[in-house]
């Protein structure tokens, strides 16, 4: 079970506040979707870190208008980019995925998008992104670019999200 001072360790520029808010949320989301190896939780934990810039964002800062019209997100309604940027801690993006997000979840999340903020959805959305997208297998593996270009698109943050990743896996013992 994922402590308090292992979340801090791991990531050491999140606040007390926020270390206290999601780190249930975090060690249950492990758990739920399999992220149950102290070398899977630290390239969790590492991604993370990045993509919420510490557990600091759960929305996406930009305004979301650059996904607007985007049919690969399944962006397909005016307001639809805005509406359906970037949520959760792992940045979850477009209609269509909050859309699969929701149905796997449980919660209706194409009505209530901004239901990503939660601690407990945030967690649970990067949870079942990550499962989704079978990064277990690329953090098992030791592929830490691989599994960032599946996050990311591409190598974007990569040095920062190798710095979270050394902290994360000496704070984990991986």
């Amino acid at each position: 079970m994922l402590t308090k001072e292992q979340l801090k360790a791991c990531m050491p520029h999140a606040t007390a506040a926020n270390i206290d808010r999601f780190t249930r949320p975090l060690a249950e989301a492990c758990a739920e979707f399999g992220i149950d190896t102290r070398t899977r939780m630290a390239a969790f934990l590492a991604q993370l870190a990045h993509e919420s810039g510490s557990l600091r964002y759960v929305r996406e800062i930009a305004s979301g208008a650059a996904y607007e019209g985007r049919g690969d997100l399944g962006n397909t309604e005016p307001g639809d980019g805005v509406r359906y940027k970037g949520r959760g801690l792992i940045q979850i993006t477009g209609r269509a995925n909050y859309a699969a997000c929701g149905r796997a979840l449980g919660v209706d999340l194409v009505v209530e998008p901004q239901r990503l903020e939660e601690p407990e959805l945030a967690a649970r959305s990067a949870g079942w992104f990550w499962q989704t997208r079978k990064l277990n297998d690329l953090a098992d593996a030791g592929d830490f670019v691989k599994l960032t270009r599946r996050i990311n698109g591409g190598v974007n943050g990569l040095a920062d999200r190798e710095k979270h990743h050394a902290a994360a896996r000496a704070a984990l013992g991986a």
